[in-house]
Protein backbone atom coordinates (compact mmCIF):
# COMPACT_ATOMS: atom_id res chain seq x y z
CA UNK A 1 0.00 0.00 0.00
CA UNK A 2 1.25 3.45 -0.94
CA UNK A 3 -0.02 6.84 0.18
CA UNK A 4 -0.68 8.78 -3.03
CA UNK A 5 -1.68 12.14 -1.56
CA UNK A 6 -2.80 13.84 1.63
CA UNK A 7 -5.41 16.58 1.25
CA UNK A 8 -6.24 19.00 4.07
CA UNK A 9 -9.95 19.75 4.42
CA UNK A 10 -11.10 23.29 5.20
CA UNK A 11 -14.60 24.03 6.47
CA UNK A 12 -16.20 27.42 6.03
CA UNK A 13 -19.71 28.83 6.30
CA UNK A 14 -18.84 30.82 3.14
CA UNK A 15 -17.04 28.21 1.00
CA UNK A 16 -17.23 30.35 -2.15
CA UNK A 17 -15.19 33.09 -0.45
CA UNK A 18 -12.64 30.54 0.76
CA UNK A 19 -12.33 28.91 -2.68
CA UNK A 20 -11.78 32.35 -4.20
CA UNK A 21 -9.01 33.05 -1.65
CA UNK A 22 -7.06 29.92 -2.68
CA UNK A 23 -7.70 30.31 -6.41
CA UNK A 24 -6.91 34.04 -6.51
CA UNK A 25 -3.85 33.99 -4.27
CA UNK A 26 -2.25 30.63 -5.13
CA UNK A 27 -3.66 30.03 -8.63
CA UNK A 28 -5.35 26.80 -7.55
CA UNK A 29 -7.89 25.47 -10.05
CA UNK A 30 -11.20 23.78 -9.24
CA UNK A 31 -10.70 20.08 -10.03
CA UNK A 32 -14.02 18.92 -8.57
CA UNK A 33 -17.08 20.80 -7.36
CA UNK A 34 -20.00 18.87 -5.86
CA UNK A 35 -21.60 21.90 -4.20
CA UNK A 36 -20.93 20.84 -0.60
CA UNK A 37 -17.23 20.15 -1.40
CA UNK A 38 -14.80 21.56 -3.94
CA UNK A 39 -11.29 20.21 -4.43
CA UNK A 40 -8.72 22.73 -5.58
CA UNK A 41 -5.51 21.66 -7.30
CA UNK A 42 -2.28 23.38 -8.25
CA UNK A 43 -1.96 23.36 -12.04
CA UNK A 44 1.78 22.69 -11.75
CA UNK A 45 1.75 20.15 -8.90
CA UNK A 46 -1.39 18.01 -9.10
CA UNK A 47 -0.67 16.38 -5.74
CA UNK A 48 -0.85 19.83 -4.10
CA UNK A 49 -4.54 20.06 -3.24
CA UNK A 50 -6.98 21.43 -0.70
CA UNK A 51 -10.68 20.63 -0.30
CA UNK A 52 -13.16 23.27 0.84
CA UNK A 53 -16.33 21.98 2.53
CA UNK A 54 -19.52 23.49 3.75
CA UNK A 55 -19.80 22.69 7.47
CA UNK A 56 -21.65 19.41 7.99
CA UNK A 57 -21.54 18.72 4.26
CA UNK A 58 -21.35 15.04 5.17
CA UNK A 59 -23.99 14.95 7.90
CA UNK A 60 -21.81 15.10 11.01
CA UNK A 61 -18.66 13.65 9.44
CA UNK A 62 -16.41 16.65 8.83
CA UNK A 63 -13.09 14.98 7.93
CA UNK A 64 -9.97 16.78 9.10
CA UNK A 65 -7.85 15.25 6.34
CA UNK A 66 -8.31 12.95 3.34
CA UNK A 67 -5.63 10.37 2.57
CA UNK A 68 -5.63 8.66 -0.81
CA UNK A 69 -3.99 5.24 -0.84
CA UNK A 70 -3.42 2.60 -3.50
CA UNK A 71 -5.31 -0.10 -1.58
CA UNK A 72 -8.08 1.21 0.67
CA UNK A 73 -9.25 -2.34 1.45
CA UNK A 74 -5.84 -3.21 2.93
CA UNK A 75 -5.81 -0.05 5.08
CA UNK A 76 -9.36 -0.76 6.25
CA UNK A 77 -8.41 -4.34 7.18
CA UNK A 78 -5.40 -3.03 9.12
CA UNK A 79 -7.55 -0.42 10.93
CA UNK A 80 -10.03 -3.13 11.96
CA UNK A 81 -7.21 -5.47 13.02
CA UNK A 82 -5.68 -2.70 15.15
CA UNK A 83 -9.13 -1.99 16.63
CA UNK A 84 -9.27 1.65 15.53
CA UNK A 85 -12.62 3.45 15.64
CA UNK A 86 -14.05 3.09 12.10
CA UNK A 87 -16.89 5.62 12.07
CA UNK A 88 -17.98 5.29 8.43
CA UNK A 89 -17.97 1.84 6.84
CA UNK A 90 -15.94 0.90 3.79
CA UNK A 91 -18.05 1.52 0.69
CA UNK A 92 -18.08 2.66 -2.91
CA UNK A 93 -19.40 6.20 -3.39
CA UNK A 94 -21.38 7.44 -6.39
CA UNK A 95 -18.65 9.96 -7.25
CA UNK A 96 -16.01 7.31 -7.99
CA UNK A 97 -14.15 6.60 -4.76
CA UNK A 98 -14.04 3.68 -2.35
CA UNK A 99 -13.54 4.94 1.18
CA UNK A 100 -14.03 4.67 4.91
CA UNK A 101 -13.55 7.07 7.82
CA UNK A 102 -12.03 6.57 11.21
CA UNK A 103 -11.13 8.65 14.23
CA UNK A 104 -7.50 9.35 15.06
CA UNK A 105 -6.32 9.42 18.72
CA UNK A 106 -6.96 13.20 18.90
CA UNK A 107 -10.60 12.74 17.89
CA UNK A 108 -10.19 13.99 14.31
CA UNK A 109 -12.04 12.28 11.48
CA UNK A 110 -9.76 10.83 8.79
CA UNK A 111 -11.20 10.04 5.35
CA UNK A 112 -9.24 7.19 3.68
CA UNK A 113 -9.92 6.54 0.00
CA UNK A 114 -8.91 5.06 -3.33
CA UNK A 115 -10.32 6.10 -6.66
CA UNK A 116 -12.35 3.39 -8.36
CA UNK A 117 -11.09 2.15 -11.69
CA UNK A 118 -13.11 3.49 -14.56
CA UNK A 119 -14.42 0.95 -17.01
CA UNK A 120 -13.31 1.73 -20.55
Amino acid sequence: MTVKRVVPNVFDSDPVRTRRFYTDLFDFEVAMDMGWIATLVSPDQHAAQISVFEPDGEEGRDPFVSIEVTDVDAVHARAVELDYDVTYPLRDEDWGVRRFMLTDPGGRTVNVLSHLKREE
